[in-house]
């Protein structure tokens, strides 16, 4: 069986910069790419350091795509930061401003709490329970 692996996924933002400096600048992501395309597009990949998933930042190129921005799962929280110390980073993000929709919860699972980013994109930020 050839190994496979999901390599990266795609969130629409409204501006290339902007979304940098959120992901790298106040997350703590990883810059991993960052190569002009043409025609005012960029390969723009971040990731969690360490991480092998990396995020694809694909700016908005028209109306469809715009409204499309934050909106990407349906409102559901569509993507989950894994973390081995909640209370670190729950209190690093706080401090950095990031918004959280609620208070962190133990839950059978682990410790959790929902944030979004600036585009209105939900995520867990989620410390699995150990076995």
């Amino acid at each position: 069986m050839t190994a496979r692996r999901i390599a990266l996924f795609t969130l629409v933002v409204d501006d290339y910069d902007a979304a940098i400096a959120f992901y790298v600048g106040t997350l703590g992501f990883e810059l991993r790419e960052d190569a002009p395309r043409g025609e005012g597009k960029r390969w723009v990949v971040v990731a969690p350091p360490g991480a092998e998933t990396g995020v694809l930042l694909a700016q908005a190129a028209n109306d469809t795509q715009r409204a499309r921005i934050g909106d990407q799962t349906g409102d559901r929280v569509g993507f989950f930061l894994h973390t081995d110390d909640f209370r670190r980073d729950h209190a690093a993000m706080t401090a950095a401003g990031v918004r959280f929709l609620e208070t962190p919860r133990v839950e059978d699972y682990g410790t959790v709490a929902v944030f979004e980013d600036p585009y209105g994109n939900k995520w867990d930020l989620l410390e699995l329970a150990t076995p």
